[in-house]
This record gives structure tokens, sequence and C-alpha cells, in this order.
């Protein structure tokens, strides 16, 4: 029992995320691109962050790894919903997931972790899982195929790197580190939007209407509120228990968009995502000294 708060907490983390592809659908539908959309939700948490804790500001100075923080989560944000804001969602949360892979590589210059053999054994598997999924009839090598399948592996990477900074910086402050992740998020996204902006491939944000501010604002309180959740469960289960739990992710997104009509996942897609989705549990029920 007294883990079951805890899993439940993971679990709502779980649901934002594997739903959210459908409010920023919603949003891109009424004129908001899901950048402009990530930058203005991101904006709205963190303006609320900032009144409740004026001071996470300080944290900066005695943690400057907080910066690189901010530059990995803000990529691993803008990646991810602007990919399941476009792209076939199952395709996309499939190819995100690819965390026993980029954690083990990762974890080798960052953290001096040598990859052993049980850890080669799930990158292995991972990368004939990716292989499985990218891998088109007549093409000659399993590449992505468009824009959400580069950014789903971009935000992948990113988010291994996310966990791997948030394990180094366990000493900062929480609301430091939240601070960075939602500056991040909202940072990175405004920077891309602008880009696009000026270069001509995307129009600036629509003029504010109740159509897509309050979804909006929904989804900001909803993402906070995951966020919230998260940092209670994880803080009260095992690392692997955590990556166990949040894999029902997978399990949310792929329900929810193909009785929505966003995913059509075909044989080969199941057939590498089991591929995947057994690297992340074979990682995630690993034994402690085997964790990455």
């Amino acid at each position: 029992m007294t883990a079951l708060l805890p899993v439940c907490a993971l679990l709502v983390n779980a649901l934002v995320w594997g739903v959210s592809w459908w409010p920023f659908r919603y949003l891109q539908a009424q004129g908001l691109h899901p950048l402009w959309a990530t930058a203005l939700i991101y904006a709205a948490v963190l303006a609320g962050l900032a009144l409740l804790r004026p001071r996470a500001w300080r944290g900066f100075a005695a943690h400057p790894a907080l910066w690189l923080l901010m530059l990995s989560s803000g990529l691993n944000n803008l990646g991810f919903n602007w990919a399941v804001a476009t792209g076939d969602v199952v395709r996309v949360v499939l190819l995100f997931y690819l965390m026993p892979l980029w954690a083990a590589l990762l974890a080798w210059p960052l953290l001096g972790e040598r990859p052993h053999a049980a850890a080669l054994a799930r990158m292995g598997l991972a990368l004939a899982g990716v292989a499985v999924v990218l891998r088109r009839p007549g093409a000659a090598w399993p590449v992505p195929e468009g824009l959400p399948d580069w950014l789903a592996l971009m935000a992948g990477i990113c988010f291994a790197l996310t966990n791997i900074l948030l394990l180094r910086l366990r000493r900062a402050p929480a609301e430091a580190r939240v601070m960075a992740m939602f500056g991040g998020g909202m940072g990175m996204a405004a920077l891309a939007a602008g880009l696009g902006l000026a270069q001509g491939t995307m129009g600036p944000p629509p003029l504010p209407h109740l159509a897509w501010v309050l979804p909006a604002l929904a989804l900001a309180l909803a993402i906070l509120a995951g966020n919230v959740a998260l940092q209670y469960g994880a803080a009260r289960l095992s690392a692997h228990a955590t990556s166990l739990v949040m894999l029902a992710e997978i399990v949310f997104a792929s329900v929810s968009s193909m009785a929505l009509g966003a995913a059509r996942p075909d044989a080969r897609t199941w057939a590498g995502g089991a591929l995947i989705l057994g690297a992340a549990l074979w990682s995630a029920l690993a034994p402690a000294r085997s964790a990455r």
C-alpha cells in the first residue's frame, strides 16, 4: 500500500504525456504551431513557478550545470511536442523511448560508466527494434523518413541526457531544477519559433482567442500537475521502478492515438516496437549494478 500512491502519481505523469499529442494537435488546428504552443504553455508554467518560488533562479549561480539541463530539457520538450503533433504518434513514442541505447552511450563519457555485457545486449536489442521500425520496403537503409522521426530521435537523446544531468545535479535545489527544465522548454521553443518566423517557414501565433487560450492554459496546468506527480513518485520509488511505471506512457499514447485515428501502426512497427519495449523493460528490471 505504501507504494500505491507513488505508482499512481507516476501513472498520472505518464497519462499526461501519453495523451499530450491530442491537445497539441487541437492547438495546431486553431492556428497555433506546436513550437509557439510549447513556448506559451511553458511560459505560463514558468510564471507560476516564479511567483511561488521567486528565489529558484539563485541556484544557477551555485550549479552552472543547470544551464546545460535547461538546454537538454528544452530540446527534449521541443522535439517531442513537435513530433507528436505532426507525426504518427505510436512511431514517434517508440523512437523517443530508445532510452537503453542513449543512456548507455551517454553515461560512459558523462558518468564514467563503461557499458557492460548486459547493457551492450540491451543496446543491440534497441538498435534492432529501431532498424525494424525505420526500414521501409525497397529502402537500402533504415533511416528516418521525415521530420517527426528526426525530432523523436533528437528528443529521446536529450531526454536521456536530461536524466543523467538530473542525477549529477541531485544536490541542486529541486525548485532550481524544475525552473531550468521549464525555462529550457520555453526558451528553446521560442527561439526555434522565432527562427522559423524569420525564415518564413511558419507564421506568428494567432491573436488571443478563447478557442485556444483556455485549452492552452488547461494543458499548462496538466503539465505542471504531471511534473509535480513525477517529483512525488520518483522521490519515493527506486529508479528502476520509476522507469518501469513510466513505460505506461507508450500504452496511453498507443491506445489513445489509434482510437482517435492519429496512428496507423503496421506489423513492422509492432515488431520493432516489441524489441524497443523489451529493451526498455530489461533496463527497468535490471539490478542496480547494471542499471545502465
